[in-house]
């Protein structure tokens, strides 16, 4: 078995990542793709990196979330 998703599944990740606030968005995205350290993008945005670590466990709970999510009736959007 292989680690990496499949398309969908990576194509759907990319459209869930840019709903999250800029922020939170462009921090993921420099740990994730860019592979920076917390101390690294904490330099970068002027942070701590405690403040960088909560922002990253708050962006990969907004995906979990967003990920599980079944079609959603109209009546049931918030």
């Amino acid at each position: 078995m292989t680690d990496d998703p499949d398309p969908e599944t990576t194509k759907r990740i990319e459209r869930v990542a840019r709903k999250l606030p800029r922020l939170q968005r462009e921090i993921f995205l420099a740990a994730r793709l860019d592979d920076l350290s917390y101390v690294e993008i904490a330099e970068r945005t002027g942070l701590t990196a405690g403040q960088v670590e909560r922002e990253i466990a708050k962006a990969l709970v907004s995906i979990a979330r967003r990920m599980n999510r079944q079609h959603r009736r109209w009546w049931r959007f918030r």
